[in-house]
C-alpha cells in the first residue's frame, strides 16, 4: 500500500536520477504525482481496419508486425520501416532516426498504432505512431491519450506508467470533501475523478473529473482563507493604539497637498483598526500613483506618537531607498533607519521607523515594541517570513498591526481568493486630477518616427525590453532584448543623447547609480528590463516605449506606464508588438481607452485566463492546476460552501487535516 505522503521514491524504478528529474516539475511525493494532471488528450479512441484507412485520419490500427527493417537512404536519412497487417489488408508504418525500434518490436506479435495516417512515398502509410503492444489495459493508444507538462528525461509516456501504476496500487487516498456537497454538487467521488482525469472513458467523463478537481482546489483555497481569517479574529492580541485626532489632523494639514476621498477613508479605515484590541490586518490597493505612501507615512504617524515603532518591508532595495527619502521629507522630526542587504543598522533600538528589504528579517539586532508592518507588495513575501514578522509586537502574545500594500490591480475574484482574509481599502482616484498619460499601439513601421519624436522632444525616456540577452529560441527570435536594443541605439538613431541601461542582474549599487545619473538629469534615455515595474519613481519622465508588448498583461503594462507623467507634464506611453497577432492587438488597444488598472486587469482575466493577469506571473501567488479563477460561479460557490462548512470542520477530520497549515501554526511550530 502506498501512502500518498510518501517520497515518490517508494514506487518501484523511481530511483535517485528520476527523483531529482521530477522535482523540476514539483513532484516529490506520491500525491503531487497523482495530482500531475494531463493538460490535453490525444484521441485515439477511434479505431479503423487497414482497408477503412484514409488520408488525415488520426486513428488507432490493431495490427500484427510482418516485416521490420532499417533503412537508410540515399538522401542520408535513417528509416525504421515496419509492415504490419490485420485481416483486411496491408500498412507501412515509418519512423524517422529511431533505428533502435528494431530491438523493440517483434514480428509476429500484434501491436496497437495510434497517429496520424499520411502518404509516404506515394503510399497510405502511418508516420511516426504511439505503439504498445496488444493487451487490455492500453495506455498510450486506443484511447484518450493523456498529455502531461513534461520535462527533459520525463515523458508523458512515463509519467503515463508510473501513475496508472499508483492508480491500480492500493494508496490511502480517500475522500475529503463532505458527501452532502458531493450530492449536492452532482460531483463524483476522488477516486472515480482520479481514475477518469488520467485515464478518462470519455472526454464526458475526463470533463466531468475536472470539475470535481477544479471545485477541490477552491474550496481548499477558500477553506484556508476561512482559517487564517478566524485564528486572526480570534487567537490574534493586538496592541490597542489611542489616536491623537488633533495632532493627526494637524500633521494632515500641512501638507503640500490635499488629501482625496479615497485616501481619507482609508486613513478612517485604519485608525478604526488600531483603537481596537485586534491587530489590523488590512489590504490597501491603490492604483499606480494614487497616493498609497502618504498613508503609510501618516500610520507611521500614529503608530510613533504611541511610543511604537513601524516596520516597512520593501521588495527591492531600489523602492526601500526612494522610500526612506520620502519618509525622511514628511517626518522630519522621526529617527528613521533603513535596512537592505548592502547596509545594516546596528542601532535599531533607536529608530522610530525601519524600512528595508527581506534583509530586516535576518539583521543581528531584534527588532523590538513594533506597533505596524507595512508591507509592500505583499505577495512578494512567503509565509515564513510573514511568520516572523508576527512575533516582533511590544510582548510575546501581542502581534503588530499589519497594512499590505499593492499597487497590482486585482480583480475581484483574485482578491476574494488570496485576500479573502483581509479587510480591503482601494484608492483609485489620482490626488493629480491634471494627471494624463496617452497611449499609442504602435506598428512596427512606425517605429523610427516614434524614435525621431522622442528625440526631438528631447525628455526622460524609459525604453522597456523583456528580455535582457537576445534570445535563441525562435519563439523569441523577434522580441526585443535590452542590451542589443541599447547597443543599437546608443550608435544610432540616440548617438548624440546620453543613454543608460537597467536590468534585474546588475548589483543594487550600480542599479541605484544608474537610476541616480536618470533622476539627476545625466542620462536623457534608460533602457531597462521589467525591473522598474515596480514603484520608481522619476518626476520628469514622460515617456515609455514598451517592446514586444504582447508578452505582459495589461495589468503590468498599466504598472509600466505609470512610470511616466508623474510631474506636471503630460505623459506619453508607446506599445509595441513583436509580431502581428490580431488578438493580440486588439487586447493592446484597451491601454489607449482606459485608465484603470482593475478595469484593465478584468480584461486580462477574461482574455487571457488568470495564469496571465499580471503577465508574467508574481511570485507568491497561488497557481492553481485545474480551477479557472475566471470562473466566478463556481468560485463563489466554492466560497459559499467553504463559510458554511467550517464551523463544522472537526466534524471532518480528513478535511480539517486539508486546512490545518497557516500563519499562527508555523509560528506555533516554529
Amino acid at each position: 500500500m502506498y501512502s500518498i505522503h510518501s517520497l515518490v521514491s517508494v514506487i518501484p524504478k523511481i530511483g535517485p536520477k528520476y527523483k531529482e528529474l521530477l522535482k523540476k516539475l514539483e513532484i516529490f511525493t506520491v500525491k503531487d504525482l497523482m495530482y500531475h494532471f494531463p493538460f490535453r488528450y490525444d484521441d485515439f479512441s477511434k479505431m479503423k481496419t487497414v482497408a477503412e484507412l484514409e488520408e488525415g485520419d488520426n486513428v488507432t490500427v490493431e495490427a500484427t508486425i510482418d516485416s521490420l527493417n532499417n533503412i537508410f537512404t540515399k538522401y542520408g536519412k535513417r528509416l525504421t520501416k515496419v509492415t504490419a497487417s490485420d485481416f483486411s489488408g496491408k500498412i507501412d508504418i515509418i519512423w524517422f532516426n529511431q533505428h533502435y525500434l528494431k530491438t523493440v518490436f517483434k514480428e509476429g506479435s500484434t501491436y496497437y498504432f495510434s497517429g496520424k495516417v499520411e502518404k509516404f512515398n506515394n503510399k497510405l502509410s502511418i508516420i511516426s505512431p504511439s505503439f504498445e503492444l496488444k493487451s487490455n489495459n492500453s495506455l498510450n493508444t486506443g484511447r484518450l491519450v493523456p498529455i502531461y507538462p513534461e520535462t527533459t528525461g520525463v515523458s508523458s509516456k512515463y509519467l503515463r506508467s508510473k501513475i496508472y501504476e499508483l492508480l491500480t496500487a492500493e494508496t490511502d487516498l480517500r475522500e475529503f470533501i463532505p458527501q452532502d456537497i458531493l450530492e449536492k454538487e452532482n460531483m463524483q467521488n476522488i477516486n472515480w475523478s482520479m481514475n477518469q482525469i488520467h485515464f478518462p472513458d470519455s472526454s464526458f467523463e475526463a470533463s466531468i473529473a475536472r470539475d470535481r478537481f477544479a471545485f477541490e482546489e477552491l474550496f481548499l483555497e477558500m477553506l484556508k482563507v476561512e482559517t487564517r481569517k478566524n485564528e486572526w479574529n480570534t487567537e490574534m492580541k493586538g496592541i490597542k493604539l489611542k489616536v491623537d485626532n488633533k495632532k493627526v489632523g494637524e500633521f494632515i494639514s500641512k501638507l503640500p497637498f490635499s488629501l482625496t476621498i479615497e485616501q481619507q477613508n482609508s486613513i478612517a479605515d485604519i485608525i478604526s483598526d488600531m483603537e481596537m484590541s485586534k491587530p489590523m490586518n488590512r489590504l490597501l490597493e491603490g492604483d499606480v500613483g494614487t497616493g498609497k505612501t502618504i498613508v503609510a507615512i501618516i500610520s507611521s504617524y500614529i503608530t510613533k506618537l504611541n511610543g511604537l515603532k513601524t516596520l516597512y518591508m520593501a521588495p527591492t532595495e531600489i523602492l526601500a531607498k526612494q522610500h526612506y527619502e520620502t519618509f525622511k521629507k514628511f517626518l522630519p522630526d522621526l529617527n528613521i533607519k533603513i535596512i537592505t542587504g548592502s547596509k545594516k543598522d546596528t542601532e535599531l533600538e533607536r529608530g522610530d521607523v525601519f524600512i528595508g528589504t527581506h534583509a530586516i528579517l535576518f539583521s543581528k539586532e531584534e527588532l523590538k515594541d513594533i506597533g505596524l508592518v507595512i508591507i509592500d507588495e505583499q505577495h512578494r513575501f512567503g509565509v515564513e517570513q510573514r511568520g516572523k514578522l508576527l512575533t516582533m509586537g511590544t510582548k510575546s502574545e501581542q502581534v503588530p498591526h499589519f497594512l499590505s500594500m499593492t499597487a497590482t490591480p486585482i480583480p475581484r475574484t483574485l482578491a476574494l481568493t488570496f485576500y479573502g482574509d483581509l479587510d480591503i481599502s482601494i484608492l483609485k482616484q489620482h490626488p493629480n486630477k491634471e494627471r494624463k498619460i496617452t497611449t499609442k499601439v504602435i506598428p512596427e513601421k512606425q517605429r523610427e518616427s516614434i524614435y525621431k519624436w522622442i528625440k526631438e522632444k528631447n525628455e526622460q525616456t524609459f525604453i522597456v525590453c523583456p528580455l535582457i540577452e537576445e534570445s535563441e529560441s525562435l519563439m523569441l527570435e523577434n522580441v526585443k532584448a535590452a542590451e542589443k536594443e541599447f547597443a543599437e541605439l546608443k550608435k544610432g538613431i540616440f548617438k548624440d543623447i546620453e543613454i543608460g541601461l537597467l536590468h534585474g542582474r546588475m548589483k543594487p549599487k550600480e542599479k541605484q547609480d544608474m537610476i541616480d545619473k536618470f533622476r539627476n538629469k545625466e542620462i536623457q534615455i534608460l533602457v531597462s528590463t521589467p525591473v522598474i515595474e515596480v514603484g520608481i519613481d522619476v518626476p520628469d519622465a514622460t515617456v515609455i516605449v514598451i517592446e514586444s508588448a504582447e508578452r505582459y498583461g495589461l495589468a503590468s503594462l498599466h504598472q509600466l506606464r505609470g512610470r511616466v507623467g508623474r510631474g506636471s507634464k503630460e505623459g506619453f506611453c508607446f506599445v509595441t508588438m513583436s509580431n502581428n497577432n490580431k488578438t493580440a492587438y486588439e487586447r493592446l488597444k484597451n491601454l489607449e481607452t482606459l485608465s484603470n488598472g482593475l478595469d484593465l486587469a478584468e480584461i486580462d482575466m477574461k482574455m487571457r485566463g488568470t495564469g496571465d493577469v499580471f503577465g508574467t506571473m508574481q511570485h507568491g501567488f497561488k497557481r492553481f492546476k485545474v480551477a479557472s479563477l475566471s470562473d466566478i460561479e463556481l468560485l463563489d460557490k466554492a466560497k459559499l460552501w467553504a463559510k458554511n462548512i467550517y464551523p463544522s470542520r472537526d466534524n471532518y477530520p480528513l478535511l480539517k487535516e486539508k486546512i490545518e497549515f497557516s500563519d499562527t501554526t508555523f509560528i506555533k511550530n516554529n
